[in-house]
């Protein structure tokens, strides 16, 4: 089970294990996770968790809400990562840390489609895979059909893929046992599938399915490569 460590100033705290599908963190008791500081919020943020996938939002709180050093409204949460709010460190560990060596990857949509990618020769994130992966030489693919980078395809080979564009609209792809399943992460527009807005919840992608994400559509197929 996925669980965070609290510290401050380098003394840990307190473990809690991430036992509901909605936590919460802030200054007011009834919070699940109570930070009694003048510099958290009465309800400064919200951990997430929906199937294998821990996402961590800040509820518009006075000071933010950073994850390793950077300010986040809403983050995937990767294995160690370390979330801080005012002196308080709250360190993210997940329950598949022990996992393979599979990388993530981020697309982003606008001017330029980055994708941090070991065969691009891109720097990755580094994190360890969060989640178990399909038939080994099952993989699902992207391919990009409008936009600058349209007739493009991305393999996705890792455990999770962030698509979009960040600041307007970003979704991520996570690669499960029973397939692949993409979930809207951040924007107030949420993807669309084959002409449908989907909501919070993972949706399971099939073949030949059109998604639209921050203005770009593309289409979802798995293809069986050679072992």
């Amino acid at each position: 089970m996925p669980r965070l460590i609290l510290s401050m100033d380098g003394l840990v705290l307190k473990e809690m294990p991430l036992e509901k599908e909605r936590t919460t963190i802030g200054r007011k008791p009834n919070n699940d996770i109570q930070i009694d500081n003048l510099a958290i919020s009465g309800e400064h943020a919200a951990i997430v968790t929906i199937q294998n996938d821990v996402f961590l939002e800040d509820l518009n709180s006075t000071n933010g809400t950073y994850v390793n050093g950077q300010p986040v409204k809403k983050h995937v949460l990767q294995n160690n990562d370390v979330v801080e709010l005012g002196k308080y460190r709250l360190k993210f560990l997940s329950e598949h840390s022990a996992g393979g060596s599979e990388q993530d990857e981020a697309v982003a949509f606008g001017s330029a489609v980055a994708v941090d990618s070991p065969a691009a020769g891109a720097p990755t994130s580094g994190e360890p895979a969060t989640v178990a992966a399909p038939a080994a030489n099952v993989v699902g693919m992207i391919q990009i059909l409008s936009g600058t980078h349209a007739g493009r395809t991305l393999e996705l080979s890792k455990s999770l893929t962030t698509l979009g564009k960040p600041g307007t609209q970003v979704a991520v792809i996570t690669r499960r046992p029973h397939g692949y399943f993409i979930t809207h992460v951040e924007g107030t527009v949420f993807p669309v599938v084959n002409g449908h807005s989907l909501d919070a919840q993972a949706h399971r992608l099939n073949d030949h399915d059109i998604v639209e994400i921050a203005g770009v559509k593309m289409e979802f197929f798995s293809q069986t490569v050679q072992q």
